[in-house]
């Protein structure tokens, strides 16, 4: 059963969500700091390369199935058109600005 995106408990994760969701590339810059990083599968990887192929350019949407660590970890089913559907996790950190510094992401 997934939780839907205006029920989860992160302001800045549920925003982050929400952008992916509705091919927000804008908006989700917004939700990131300026030298925000990230990782798939545990190698750091270019953030804005990523986020065009993964994401933006292919279609990516994520149905969250249940969180933790204060709504700031996720797992979901991630798809786009380059590979289909996933099982996924997703953890962030959110500074005290209520943007994301750092997301980590990975087959579940």
């Amino acid at each position: 059963m997934t939780i839907k995106t205006a029920k989860l408990s992160d302001p800045a994760v549920r925003a982050f969500v929400t952008a992916v969701n509705a091919n927000d590339r804008e908006g989700f810059r917004e939700l990131l700091t300026p030298d925000a990083t990230m990782a798939d599968d545990g190698a750091d990887r270019d953030l804005d390369e990523w986020i065009d192929q993964e994401i933006f350019s292919s279609n990516g949407h994520l149905d969250v199935d249940n969180e933790s660590n204060e709504g700031r970890s996720l797992l979901a089913h991630y798809r786009n058109d380059t590979w289909g559907e996933m099982r996924t996790r997703w953890d962030f950190t959110v500074e005290e600005n209520g943007r994301i510094s750092r997301f980590e992401t990975g087959q579940a």
